[in-house]
């Protein structure tokens, strides 16, 4: 056993006692087991849950235009879909599948920016948690059918922000007063879109990028077929993207598919930090956010998108 002065003479001397680099490194290692065990615990929830993400199951829950490229037919006897037109698809041809080198890099670090996210936003998910389950009681989450990679349906995940006893057969922005319908808390976490971080986990399955054009509802038939003139249904949908840097709810259809063109166009790192720093800005109130309605602040009607604001009816879990 050393004697205790010289312990103090080596402290005194800069000297760390080899207990204490034992005790530092033994943390070091309880840490990246725990650490490690982490990551191993979501990587398999992933991998379990990724095939019940996406609507591949069965033949009849498979979006009949995927892979294929698509324009849309004008027709006044078809119901109207979400973007306030009436009309349906139809294939042309099949798509070009996307090979782009950046596009493995930047899945690298999707992974790993929102497993790291995942970790440290959760204190900010329990609390958005427990201020909806106060507010209104009931299901936390919903799920909307939304369109992917090559039109590969998937379910995107938000925080729930209207009320149970909304109408559900109504879309948002089709609702008469849709505000009224919307929580205290819901309102809150669409004006600085928080009810977006639960897409995070999204983009750590691989249904969606941090950076890209926002995913299409799965009945916005204008919308795909428009952003299929610029090749932009041809990679990973994003959380944020070059389109929201411009207007969000006030952009009109063409105006919006023309800026996810111009995304594609620039597809790479450099746009992708701008896209995704750029986007900050949402946390604070936005006005170009649109209750019941988006297309340069006039009521819903051709040509305008719903997407920020529509709940999917179909497929939510409220």
């Amino acid at each position: 056993m050393r004697p205790a002065y010289e312990s103090v003479e080596n402290r005194r001397n800069g000297v760390e006692p080899a207990s204490d680099k034992w005790i530092d490194m033994q943390g070091l290692e309880i840490f990246l087991i725990a650490f490690g065990g982490v990551v191993a615990l979501l990587g398999l929830i992933a991998i379990v849950y990724k095939p019940f993400s996406v609507y591949c199951l069965h033949a009849e829950q498979r979006n009949p235009f995927e892979g294929k490229r698509v324009r849309l037919v004008e027709d006044p006897e078809d119901e109207p879909n979400a973007d306030g037109m009436r009309g349906h698809l139809e294939a042309v041809g099949p798509a070009e599948p996307s090979r782009r080198i950046y596009s493995l890099f930047k899945r690298l670090l999707d992974i790993v920016l929102s497993f790291l996210l995942l970790i440290v936003l959760s204190p900010l998910f329990l609390v958005i948690l427990i201020a909806l389950e106060i507010d209104n009681p009931g299901p936390v989450f919903f799920t909307q059918k939304r369109v992917g990679k090559n039109k590969r349906f998937f379910k995107l995940h938000k925080f729930r922000s209207m009320r149970r006893d909304t109408p559900h057969d109504v879309p948002t922005h089709m609702l008469d007063h849709p505000e009224r319908y919307i929580t205290r808390v819901g309102k809150f976490l669409r004006v600085h879109s928080l009810d977006e971080l639960p897409q995070v986990w999204d983009i750590f399955l691989g249904n969606m990028s941090f950076v890209g054009p926002r995913p299409a509802l799965w009945s916005q038939d204008y919308l795909v077929s428009e952003r299929d003139r610029y090749g932009a249904n041809d990679i990973l949908p994003g959380l944020t993207g070059w389109a929201q840097l411009h207007g969000r709810d006030e952009l009109e259809i063409p105006q919006k598919a023309k800026l996810d063109g111009e995304y594609v166009s620039r597809f790479g790192f450099r746009i992708d930090v701008k896209c995704f720093f750029g986007s900050f800005r949402v946390l604070k109130k936005d006005e170009s956010v649109v209750e019941g309605g988006t297309g340069k602040r006039k009521q819903p009607g051709r040509g305008q998108d719903p997407e920020d604001n529509e709940e999917d009816i179909d497929n939510r879990s409220e």
